[in-house]
This record gives structure tokens, C-alpha cells and sequence, in this order.
């Protein structure tokens, strides 16, 4: 009898392709649970589609797996993540011949995420991971400073407004121009403008 009759064979399946194969993008094993995962995913698709729907489903699958990747490492809005999410379960919940074994693949692919993570625990973390994320905290006592020292300067400074702020606009102090903002304000030009706080590059500014 066809193992993969049993539901539980399944699950078990996409949960185990799914898992090493973001095993291996998260933890340096040198391609072992790249080489896992991806037979485990061939299995699932080859059992049930055809040799062309098994190229589309497959070339699906792994594209959201690179999705998830981009945006946990690089982006990070979660847009693509979910984007990502959404077709991996696509691919394996329409290659099922039935719903019952897709709602089972369904399960497997997200348990199998989600057990990915424990790799990190045990196994190194990718090098290559660590060039895309930035580990150290961007403080002063690290010598990093996001605010310009001019910028610094004009906390408690007076100027006025060049345009209307609404609330982004322009704003003069002494003779240099610069572009700001007001806490929630309608600024109207020529008014006379403090600036209250400088956040990175972005200067706030208060009616006066």
C-alpha cells in the first residue's frame, strides 16, 4: 500500500521538507538540510502531479520560501513574509488530490516554520546573515550617531517658517533653511517657529 495514502504520512512530509529547508537557509550545515528538505518536497509533489504541474508547484513553493527569507533578513514589514507563507500552502494544498491530505500538507508546512527556529539553538547561525542584519545597536557609546551635530545644535533654537506646515514644510533659522515638521500643528508661513526635539535627521518644531 501507497505510504502516502495515510494522512499522517503527509503531514509528517511537508513538515520535514519544510523544516530543513529553512533549516538551511537559517543554520550553516554545510547543504545536509538543504539536501533533506528538498527531497522531502520532491516526494510530496512528484507523488501526486504531473510532470509539468510538478515544475509549476514546485517553482511556487520554493519561491515563497525566498520571499519569507528576503523579508525576515532584508525587509522585514512583513509583506512579503506573508506573500510567501500564502504560497508555499497554495502549492502544497492544491497539489493534494483530495482536501482532507491538503489540509494535512497545510498543517505540515506550518508546524515545519515554525520548528525551523529550533536549528539555531543547537547549530551555528549562517555568516551570511549576519552581514544582512545588523547585530550591534547603532548607539553613542558605540561611535554611531544617526543626529547630525548641526542638527543637534538647533534644539531650543527659535526660527520661522519659509511655507506652510502642515505638517511638513520649511523652516529658516538664522540664515540657513531646513526642512521640518510640527507635532500634529497647521503652521502657517511666517510664523515664528522652536524647535523642540531632532530625531535622526528629522527636525521637530512648536508654534511659538
Amino acid at each position: 500500500m501507497d505510504l502516502l495514502s495515510y494522512d499522517w504520512i503527509v503531514l509528517l512530509i511537508t513538515l520535514f521538507g519544510t523544516m530543513f529547508l529553512i533549516g538551511e537557509l537559517l543554520v550553516n550545515m554545510r547543504g545536509l538540510l538543504g539536501l533533506l528538505g528538498f527531497s522531502f518536497i520532491t516526494i510530496y509533489f512528484y507523488s501526486f502531479l504531473t510532470p509539468d504541474m510538478f515544475a509549476i508547484m514546485m517553482f511556487v513553493y520554493l519561491l515563497g520560501l525566498t520571499l519569507i527569507i528576503i523579508d525576515g533578513k532584508i525587509v522585514n514589514d512583513g509583506t512579503l513574509a506573508t506573500i510567501g507563507a500564502t504560497a508555499m500552502i497554495i502549492a502544497v494544498g492544491f497539489s493534494a488530490p483530495d482536501w482532507v491530505t491538503g489540509l494535512y500538507s497545510v498543517i505540515g508546512v506550518l508546524i515545519g516554520g515554525a520548528a525551523s527556529f529550533m536549528f539555531l539553538k543547537v547549530f551555528k547561525r549562517r555568516e551570511m546573515w549576519t552581514k544582512i542584519a545588523l547585530n550591534d545597536q547603532l548607539s553613542s557609546e558605540m561611535g554611531y550617531n544617526s543626529m547630525k551635530e548641526t542638527y543637534s545644535d538647533l534644539v531650543q533654537r527659535n526660527g520661522k517658517a519659509l511655507t506652510d506646515m502642515r505638517p511638513v514644510g520649511t523652516i529658516q533659522i538664522d540664515d540657513e533653511e531646513y526642512s521640518a515638521i510640527s507635532n500634529g500643528q497647521w503652521i502657517h508661513k511666517g510664523d515664528a517657529v522652536k524647535v523642540t526635539a531632532v530625531d535622526g535627521t528629522r527636525i521637530l518644531v512648536k508654534k511659538i
